[in-house]
């Protein structure tokens, strides 16, 4: 097995997409004959909600579990927090227990690497692992950051959107200086485009201002109703509407992933530079 590409959807903003992104890529991944596994790292719980799991507040073991576990020193070789997905990839579930870690981690040794011990444990048995962050940049955002080899922003086409990026970014490349060297931007992409000119004036402007030093995804994710009953419909959509155009955006966004490390390498320049 190639290794592992560990890699955070992240944006402070909410509402952009993060968790739609994250449950379809897993799953067109897996339809490609990839293994992978997703984690949320978001105490809400959206995506563990779209994975069927309607009361995330309820389970008994996610991975605020285990963090918990790792930061007082317990460790297995057993783990149970691991579910099946029937579309053919693998999740941690997240829950509100994750809020209560991101405020004990203020305390804890290694803080802002507890994520990647746990990450470390399981990805050799994956091709990728997906960190599905919390809208913030918190402990927890830190974290998944400080686990992972490539950051995924998706940006909702706004000009208001787009210029939030610039937090994100700098924080990125704190992250990159102090803890992660490692860490590299796999890719900006917009979402929730109308088909107007002023969705065309963002993706150029996004372009323009970005592409130069960071490599914007040529996929547009288009707002459609199909995407927004993602959340409720227990399904991905390749299955919820497999011919319809948001499935072949998602394809097309599949594809990207998969060169991220290949033919994006030499936009994943280090950030540092």
């Amino acid at each position: 097995m190639a290794k592992t590409k560990v890699i955070a959807v992240a944006n402070q903003k909410g509402g952009v997409g993060k968790s739609t992104t994250v449950y379809n890529l897993g799953a067109g991944l897996a339809m490609n004959g990839k293994k992978v596994l997703l984690l949320d790292v978001d105490p809400q719980g959206d995506l563990t909600k779209m994975l069927g799991h309607r009361k995330p507040h309820d389970m008994p073991l996610t991975l605020g579990n285990v963090m918990n576990d790792i930061v007082a020193g317990v460790s297995g070789t057993e783990h149970p927090e691991i579910m099946h997905h029937y579309e053919g990839f693998d999740f941690v579930p997240g829950n509100r227990t994750l809020s209560a870690v991101e405020v004990g981690l203020v305390n804890a040794m290694c803080r802002e690497t507890v994520l990647k011990q746990y990450v470390d444990r399981v990805k050799k048995d994956y091709d990728y692992v997906f960190l599905d962050c919390r809208p913030s940049l918190g402990m927890l955002v830190i974290n998944a950051l400080s686990a992972a080899d490539y950051v995924l922003i998706p940006v909702q086409a706004d000009y208001l959107a787009a210029e939030d990026m610039t937090e994100l970014i700098g924080t990125v490349q704190s992250i990159q200086r102090q803890i992660n060297p490692k860490l590299k931007i796999g890719g900006i992409f917009l979402t929730m485009a109308n088909d107007t000119n002023f969705r065309k004036d963002i993706v150029n402007s996004v372009r323009e201002n970005f592409g130069k030093r960071l490599p914007v995804m040529q996929t547009v994710i288009p707002a459609t109703v199909r995407l927004a009953e993602i959340s409720t419909a227990d399904k991905s959509i390749f299955r919820h509407e497999p011919k319809g155009r948001a499935a072949e955006t998602y394809r097309n966004l599949v594809k990207e992933v998969m060169d991220i490390g290949e033919k994006q390498r030499s936009k994943s320049t280090d950030l540092g530079r």
